[in-house]
């Protein structure tokens, strides 16, 4: 599933595999193991980069969709204010974010392979 996302958007922005590969600093190879989902386990450090040369969400590229009703409201603000607790600023909620993500969308490929 990221290997296509990847590819899709590769595509639509008119990169060739070899120019997001430069740009992402990865090599030609690896960038297309993944798209063909050779490697299905990419790291969230290669993640990123692609997501940055892509200029999209890291999320976009998992293919997670936000389902906002799935946790109730009051889980939402206990878990923030362990956040605040543990001494995370503000400004390192976004790499928290695509670590959360990472953890959501190797949990799918669990259940996936195991249905």
């Amino acid at each position: 599933m990221i290997g296509e996302n990847i590819k899709r958007i590769r595509v639509e922005r008119r990169l060739s595999l070899s120019e997001l590969a430069d740009r992402a600093q990865i090599s030609k190879s690896y960038l297309s193991n993944i798209e063909r989902n050779v490697n299905q386990n990419p790291s969230i450090q290669i993640m990123e980069k692609i997501a940055a040369v892509l200029s999209v969400d890291f999320q976009v590229l998992m293919g997670n969709e936000i389902k906002k009703d799935a946790i109730p409201e009051e889980a939402w603000v206990q878990f923030v204010n362990e956040l605040k607790e543990s001494g995370i600023e503000a400004d390192q909620l976004s790499e928290y974010k695509t670590v959360i993500e990472f953890a959501k969308w190797k949990q799918d490929q669990i259940c996936r392979k195991n249905s």
